[in-house]
């Protein structure tokens, strides 16, 4: 650079820090008038050299700038092998920036494989609590794990009493299938208060996200271990379908510019490990993670490259107007290709899919006619058959598909063909919602009545809860953990059923 362009360069740098003082100014050692790790700590996508650690600064989390005021603010992070931190293996330090949010993602390299960690932050005087981690096996390790999954935590609907047991399991990883947030909440909730109208831009959805954390449940289930998580509709838009909202009601641009606001809030609240994107509005979260060579997780994005709900969306007798087009997708070509190269290329003993929204269909109209959801893979027939005969092809009775959404509990055996009397390929294993749909029933009368027309259906509740699951060589145990209530403190958690798959054999059995 020639010197008098230098010199015109500072001159105007220099004017606009005099105009906008916060915009290259960082504080080092700042002084908090409140906590400003109100919103908890999180790890995510473990590895065995590592893992993503997370925090987000927010002295008063639901006030607008949360209360740091737009100002860039320096935060250290610490890994250690105790406790007490007096073994600190790796440390290290990233700014709080308004633009991301004040969020910090550290993305941790140089551990020990197969071993719990302890991490924290600190900003200047402020040191957050403290989270654990897990680094997965090496690579030619087979050793069991235990995992959890949730999905579907609607503030206005309860209390997220299921964290609470959750957070005192002895679990080595959690698995998260969306709507982690609602985009809308009604306003006269007695359970939770704080309730907005719907959000579409990015301060409100950043808002929802603190609402949501600031919850102390969720805060210590987050600290137990580390997550994988990935988004479904409500993160952005009820029932959305690629750049189609829910009503229609907003253009291609429109919804693509919503659909910015709220893939770069959710990245923001995440402790994820996703490629950088060239907008927002097009950030990719499908991945893979390895436990060892015991399993791998394949973490899809169900909603962003789909086609639109046919018929209406809604559940639809079937055949109707597009319904069996093959051309229909509910991943996209590009992702269904690398799911089907994934499955193809990975020698781990168990494929698990991590899915939004129920795989096996369900017919709920007795008699020789069919209604299924159109939301659900059951509207996308096509797509559903090519992903099953993937399954067949290449891994088969060695998959199993953990879903969320529904807000309900469901065991299902994976079927070939469409009358649901073809061989089984797989198992699904559906968890109900943290809150979604209030204190639930054990099971709908709706449901009771059509499971008769359901053979692949073994077990369904619609309690609230979570599904662990205990994995080895030889076989999968999935124990249903429910509470009866939701709408008040203090529900103990049960266990109303567990099921069991053999690796290599087809079917499910109750263990």
């Amino acid at each position: 650079m020639h010197r008098r362009d230098f010199l015109v360069d500072l001159a105007r740098n220099a004017a606009l820090c005099a105009v906008v003082p916060n915009v290259w100014r960082v504080k080092w050692n700042p002084r908090y008038a409140d906590e400003p790790f109100q919103l908890g700590i999180a790890s995510g996508d473990p590895k065995s050299t590592g893992a993503v650690i997370w925090t987000r600064l927010a002295p008063k989390p639901l006030e607008p700038e949360f209360g740091m005021m737009g100002v860039r603010t320096v935060v250290n992070w610490e890994v250690a092998s105790d406790d007490k931190f007096a073994q600190v293996v790796k440390q290290g330090r990233a700014t709080a920036a308004p633009e991301l949010g004040y969020s910090i993602h550290a993305d941790v390299e140089g551990l020990a494989p197969d071993r719990w960690y302890f991490y924290r932050f600190r900003s200047g005087d402020a040191v957050s609590q403290i989270g654990r981690l897990r680094t997965t096996p090496a690579a030619t390790a087979q050793r069991p794990f235990r995992f959890g999954f949730a999905s579907c935590q609607h503030w206005e609907q309860g209390l997220f009493t299921a964290y609470e047991h959750m957070s005192r399991e002895d679990l080595d990883l959690v698995a998260h299938l969306g709507d982690y947030i609602y985009e809308y909440g009604p306003g006269d909730s007695t359970i939770r208060k704080h309730a907005t109208p719907e959000i579409r831009d990015i301060a409100a959805y950043r808002m929802r996200y603190a609402q949501y954390k600031t919850d102390p449940a969720l805060q210590a289930a987050h600290a137990l271990c580390s997550w994988l998580i990935v988004w479904d509709d409500h993160e952005v838009d009820n029932n959305y379908a690629g750049l189609s909202g829910e009503n229609d009601m907003e253009s291609d641009e429109q919804m693509h510019t919503r659909r910015a606001a709220a893939y770069q809030a959710w990245w923001e609240n995440m402790p994820v490990r996703v490629p950088r994107a060239k907008s927002w509005g097009d950030l990719t979260i499908r991945r893979t993670i390895d436990w060892g060579s015991l399993a791998t997780f394949h973490m899809l994005d169900g909603r962003q490259y789909r086609s639109n709900q046919a018929c209406g969306d809604g559940d639809q007798i079937v055949p109707c107007g597009e319904w069996a087009d093959p051309k229909r997708t509910m991943l996209g070509d590009e992702q269904e290709k690398w799911l089907t190269q994934g499955l193809t290329k990975s020698t781990a003993h168990w494929q698990i899919i991590g899915n939004q929204v129920m795989l096996a269909p369900f017919d709920r109209e007795p008699g020789p006619q069919a209604r299924v959801s159109m939301d659900q893979w059951g509207g996308y027939p096509a797509a559903r058959e090519r992903l099953l005969t993937s399954i067949q092809q290449h891994a088969p009775n060695r998959t199993v598909v953990i879903t969320g959404d529904i807000h309900s509990n469901w065991v299902n055996e994976l079927r070939l063909g469409t009358n649901q009397h073809g061989p089984v390929v797989g198992a699904e294993f559906v968890g109900t919602s943290i809150t979604s749909g209030g204190d639930g029933q054990d099971q709908a009368p709706r449901v009771a009545s059509a499971m008769s027309e359901n053979p692949q259906v073994k077990w369904q509740n619609s309690r609230r809860g979570y599904v662990s699951c205990q994995v080895d060589a030889k076989a999968w145990t999935a124990e249903y953990r429910t509470v009866a209530f939701v709408s008040k403190p203090g529900a103990p958690v049960e266990t109303p059923t567990k099921w069991h798959v053999e690796h290599g054999r087809p079917g499910i059995t109750r263990a």
